[in-house]
């Protein structure tokens, strides 16, 4: 690698940001996006999930059945610059029937803001996502919202994260007055008071906002960059999305020490950010951004080198050559060419069904990024469809869906309509919603026998053996991979006892295959 080369590489990944912003559904996840992007410079207007008419127009929450339901069921990417740092911002889907997704760009960043409603604390959904992150050792930034409305003791918020979380908590800002009065926050690091209006040392604010900031430096630890970065402390801040009071304090700080590109893992090293040869993993697909095209992007994280327009990359799965022709950033469902790229940044790639999720894109080396597992479904349905004639046009837009992670597709092998596997209920609501806005295919759900499903691997002709004594039991995914459907727990159990040979498993690899 030239000494140029990697200067340039070394320049540019140090401006990288890549960040999820994670929370339990009502917490002012989204608001807190649209405010960052207003923020960055990003939109001239912010969205407000729970506004009426234009101002409701989020830009991260772009689909349909977002917009009518207020929530996020999709990860949208936006990519913007902001304190000349280049911020790649996932928001993800809060509503835990959609925790594969999430997980699943947990795979793509390198820090997470963990948002938390000042008056409910930790919730379910929080303490999943951070179980998820901890899994990771991703840093993880805590902003505590709602601030501008009934809240707990800050003291008590603290100690709930770091009793609930196992994680120390170091206040970055603390926030000046409660409720109606809340107007601003106070920088425990450069000593700046930044409000909405003037305010006097003597107003009763200040006074307690110094008194519980004395209290705070004494009782609680100062932030400590490597800890930060071992994901074992994280920096707070308060503040209101709805106000934007403390947006830019967060943005500053993610400036200030966010966390470089970091390392990733494969199957046989360890990819570093600045190797000059280029490597991408593909974690997320999402089909018919633009409705008039018919279009389907891959979204992919750079994980090393510099990646320009027109190289040719090899597609590791297939070991075909692929052409990065119109590599795009993104900005939710905007977009715009990249003439090039870096590790650590987001782009989306054009394609027909050439990439799937877990798919790794190298300039030379075989490599395999790890960490994108399927889980299984815990709940199966069969499809049912309204219109015969469109029965070719169903196969076609279940695998399309199926590639992109809304739902998980299984094909019975003894012929009779195809299962589809969820986590929760409101993935069926948004395959039914998507099938009929995106392909007029009109269908419904009818109940199976099953209630579990196990990916089988094993010796080739045992499980072939397998397969023919429970063929009424057996379904391919869509990667071919072999899945035995169970009734029940206890049949499920039974027939693990009763094939010592085999095993089952519940959680697939991404590339694992029956052997």
């Amino acid at each position: 690698m030239s000494e140029a080369l990697s200067a340039e590489i070394n320049r540019e990944i140090a401006r990288r940001r890549t960040f999820a912003i994670i929370s339990h559904p009502d917490a002012g996840k989204t608001t807190l996006t649209e405010r960052i992007l207003r923020a960055g410079g990003a939109i001239q207007m912010a969205g407000n999930v729970r506004a009426k008419g234009e101002r409701r127009r989020t830009k991260s929450d772009w689909m349909g059945i977002e917009r009518d339901r207020g929530i996020s069921v999709v990860t949208s990417v936006m990519t913007f610059e902001y304190g000349d740092c280049v911020f790649n911002l996932l928001d993800t889907p809060g509503h835990e029937d959609f925790s594969e997704d999430t997980y699943r760009t947990l795979t793509a960043v390198d820090c997470a803001v963990m948002v938390i409603d000042a008056a409910k604390g930790i919730e379910d959904r929080t303490r999943k996502l951070f179980e998820i992150c901890r899994l990771r050792d991703i840093p993880i930034v805590t902003f505590i919202n709602k601030m501008d409305r009934e809240a707990q003791d800050c003291f008590a918020l603290l100690d709930e994260i770091a009793s609930t979380l196992a994680l120390d908590t170091s206040p970055a800002t603390w926030p000046i007055g409660r409720a109606a009065k809340f107007i601003g926050t106070y920088d425990l690091r450069t000593k700046e008071v930044h409000t909405k209006e003037p305010v006097g040392e003597d107003d009763p604010r200040i006074i307690q906002m110094r008194e519980e900031v004395e209290l705070a430096e004494a009782a609680l630890p100062e932030f400590d960059r490597e800890s930060f970065d071992a994901g074992h402390l994280s920096p707070v801040f308060f503040g209101s999305a709805m106000k934007e009071i403390g947006v830019t304090d967060l943005l500053d700080a993610l400036v200030a020490y966010g966390p470089v590109p970091r390392a990733q893992q494969t199957e046989t090293r360890e990819v570093k950010a600045s190797e000059d040869q280029v490597t991408a993993l593909v974690f997320k697909i999402q089909a018919n951004m633009d409705p008039n095209h018919r279009d389907r992007m891959a979204f992919a994280r750079v994980c090393s080198g510099r990646l320009t327009r027109g190289m040719r990359l090899k597609h590791v799965r297939t070991g075909k050559q692929f052409a990065l022709h119109t590599p795009q950033f993104f900005f939710a469902r905007d977009r715009q060419l990249a003439e090039e790229a870096f590790g650590g940044d987001v782009v989306g790639i054009p394609n027909h069904g050439t990439l799937r999720i877990g798919d790794t894109l190298s300039e030379s080396e075989d490599l395999r990024f790890t960490g994108v597992p399927h889980f299984a479904p815990e709940i199966l349905r069969r499809v049912r469809l309204d219109d015969a004639m469109k029965a070719k046009k169903l196969r076609q837009a279940l695998v399309e869906l199926a590639e992109e992670g809304v739902v998980q597709l299984f094909r019975p092998q003894d012929g009779l309509s195809p299962i589809v596997g969820v986590v929760g209920t409101l993935q069926l609501d948004v395959l039914q919603s998507r099938l009929q806005g995106e392909y007029g295919v009109s269908i419904g759900f009818e109940s199976t026998p099953y209630s579990l499903a196990r990916w089988i691997t094993g010796d080739r002709a045992k499980i072939e053996a397998f397969q023919d004594l429970n063929r009424s039991a057996m379904a391919d995914d869509l990667d071919g991979d072999s899945v035995f459907l169970a009734t029940s727990s206890f049949m499920m159990r039974r027939t693990i006892e009763m094939n010592p040979d085999l095993e089952f498993h519940d959680i697939k690899q991404i590339g694992m295959a029956s052997v």
